[in-house]
């Protein structure tokens, strides 16, 4: 008697996969759709469908999950090879030290505001990272050193997946009365947007040069997650008596990446784009495949959007999730007005 081989992934990344070709298909019939914004729009009307969470929350899962995480890393990989280290080092000192005070100042207002709102346990700090650094990734990174327990994560990684899918439709109407050019649009998004996928569905509504300038703003922005992580880890420890540290020494709790793998990667890639002459050919084929992976990766992402639950969340952690989106948001403009109009 044999046992089926097909792995417990498939089905939800097929299933993926075929709503971003029907995203490309919605796309080629109204162009002024972009396509990565109808793909997570997609996954958002699905998921608040009652009688398809089943499936969503059973057999389908395990692929969902994958492919909003994996197949997101790998299209940020071949992101890179559309920048070269002439376009990192373009960004200039002064950039670079507004990302970083973006990043401080956003991570301590919002987690002042949590703990003066009362919010339990963790759950300041993991907005905090959310909202500050990248989105569910720092969530879980900060889960992780800290041992945060699991229903301590869920509410900041549906608020910063809610109000990064909300970025995506509202920024770019706020960019006209901002007076914003196509490359101050897209510092500004990498600023102020948090999960790197939701950064580039929203640069990528202003063309080329917006979603560059946001990708190379992000994933500088991405960075600062391996230093914040490390005082974090430090501070837990400190604070940790002794007594209480034989979940370490057993191995249990697994530390998060100093830098996470696929900015590696996206580095390598920059790297690669930069030293190696690559055809015009392979460029184009990386770039069809990034986008049809970034499109799978959004829909799955959409998915995980359940505004009834957020709902019962409260409304004390609604408050702090918007409060700090509407902080960097005006915050990442000022930083945008005094790097480029200075």
């Amino acid at each position: 008697m044999t046992r089926s081989t097909l792995p417990d992934w498939l089905p939800g990344m097929l299933v993926a996969a075929c709503a971003a070709g029907i995203a490309f298909l919605l796309h080629l019939a109204f162009p002024v759709l972009p396509l990565l914004t109808v793909a997570v729009a997609l996954g958002m009307i699905v998921a608040q469908i009652p009688a398809l969470r089943p499936l969503l929350d059973g057999p389908l899962k395990a692929g969902l999950s994958l492919s909003a995480r994996r197949l997101l890393r790998i299209g940020i990989v071949l992101l890179g090879l559309k920048l070269s280290l002439v376009d990192i080092a373009g960004l200039g000192v002064v950039t670079i030290i507004a990302i970083v005070l973006v990043v401080i100042l956003t991570f301590g207002v919002t987690l002042l505001l949590g703990r003066m709102l009362g919010l339990p346990g963790y759950q300041p700090l993991l907005i905090a990272a959310g909202f500050s650094i990248c989105g569910a990734s720092a969530v879980g990174a900060m889960s992780a050193v800290t041992r945060a327990k699991d229903s301590e994560s869920a509410t900041p990684i549906a608020l910063v997946t809610l109000c990064g899918t909300l970025a995506i439709a509202l920024l770019p109407l706020a960019r006209i009365p901002l007076g914003f050019d196509a490359a101050e649009f897209g510092t500004w998004v990498g600023l102020s947007v948090h999960d790197v996928g939701q950064v580039v569905a929203t640069a990528q509504i202003a063309g080329p040069v917006a979603l560059a300038a946001a990708v190379v703003v992000k994933l500088t922005r991405v960075l600062t997650l391996a230093p914040m992580v490390a005082i974090v880890g430090a501070v837990e420890r400190r604070r940790t008596p002794l007594s209480s540290s034989s979940a370490v020494d057993a191995g249990t709790t697994k530390r998060p990446p100093i830098v996470p793998l696929f900015v590696l990667g996206f580095l390598a890639a920059v790297l690669v784009r930069t030293v190696v002459p690559l055809p015009g050919g392979v460029l184009e084929v990386a770039d069809v495949l990034q986008t049809a992976l970034l499109a799978t990766a959004l829909f799955a992402l959409g998915t995980g959007i359940r505004f009834t639950e957020l709902a019962r969340t409260g409304w004390k952690a609604l408050i702090v999730g918007l409060g700090s989106w509407v902080f960097i948001a005006a915050l990442s403009v000022v930083a945008v007005w005094v790097t480029t109009r200075s």
